[in-house]
């Protein structure tokens, strides 16, 4: 594909467990063929459109555009008129295209799909980062994602301002309640987690508290990085805080709304986990309208 612009978005992923996710999302809206297309339009029919922004918000996902068309043509030009990650008004003009009209209207769903859904995740992620803006807190993702969209959901929480938290269950340790009650108890769990781990220091390791008692176990734990406070109050992470003071990371989890995520953030914690950002996202609504470039027919 031809592009006259330079893409914005280098960090995005693009690996061969992204570019499968497209071709099955192809596989299964186009199956065998576009039969609509292939009844109504001339194979050698030429089209241009453009991709148009119905609601305002975050755009992610651009270089979608550019490896779902790709499947279908080595031919279309592709410009973008905004940035990865612009906040953009309904009415903006995202991104031109032109090429094969049977490979725009093959690839139309397939890429709106796509830059939908993580324009939304970086939409919603934005509006939660900005309502705690000036105070010290970072939002992060969590792995209430979309199955077998991990990454790309990550990317669009990274776009719209958040920090990825652990990709899966194995870059990080994370001790919570289902393992305390395993093993018998904090000390317990975090003690037998600490010398299988050794002296690898590459792997961080956070441990769930439950209560303002579980916070004092855990800061008499050695080798713990951050502690969760789970589901507490306001008010309770503020005591939780201070408990701590600064010897360990803090995050605040469980039952974090925009409406309330501002006193979480004034409470002096670290980081503030929401899942929401992935799990409650609406796809922002992007249009794709073809027509007849000057000069062209079809």
């Amino acid at each position: 594909m031809k592009s006259e612009n330079t893409w914005l978005g280098s960090e995005f992923p693009v690996d061969s467990e992204v570019l499968r996710l497209i071709q099955f999302a192809i596989h299964e809206d186009v199956g065998p063929g576009d039969i609509t297309s292939e009844l109504t339009v001339h194979h050698t029919s030429h089209a241009a459109a453009r991709f148009l922004l119905k609601t305002s918000g975050v755009v992610c996902g651009l270089p979608i555009l550019r490896l779902v068309f790709d499947e279908f043509s080595a031919d279309v030009n592709l410009e973008l008129k905004v940035r990865e990650g612009d906040w953009c008004e309904e009415g903006t003009v995202i991104a031109t295209i032109e090429g094969s009209a049977h490979a725009l209207l093959a690839g139309e769903r397939t890429a709106l799909n796509f830059i939908q859904r993580l324009s939304g995740v970086a939409t919603l992620t934005r509006r939660y980062a900005d309502r705690i803006q000036g105070t010290n807190a970072r939002i992060l993702d969590t792995r209430k994602t979309i199955p077998g969209w991990r990454v790309l959901d990550k990317y669009a929480t990274r776009i719209g301002g958040a920090l990825n938290h652990r990709m899966g269950l194995y870059d990080m340790v994370m001790i919570k309640d289902n393992h305390i009650t395993a093993m018998g108890g904090i000390t317990e769990a975090v003690t037998h987690c600490v010398q299988e781990l050794r002296n690898n220091t590459s792997i961080k390791i956070e441990v769930e508290a439950r209560s303002l008692d579980d916070v004092r176990e855990i800061l008499s734990c050695p080798g713990v990085h951050r502690v969760m406070f789970d589901n507490f109050t306001p008010a309770q992470v503020a005591e939780g805080v201070a408990l701590v003071n600064k010897t360990l990371e803090t995050e605040a989890s469980g039952g974090i709304t925009y409406g309330n995520i501002r006193d979480y953030a004034e409470a002096g914690v670290d980081f503030i986990s929401v899942g929401a950002i992935t799990h409650s996202a609406v796809a922002l609504d992007i249009s794709m309208k073809l027509f007849v470039p000057k000069g062209k027919h079809l």
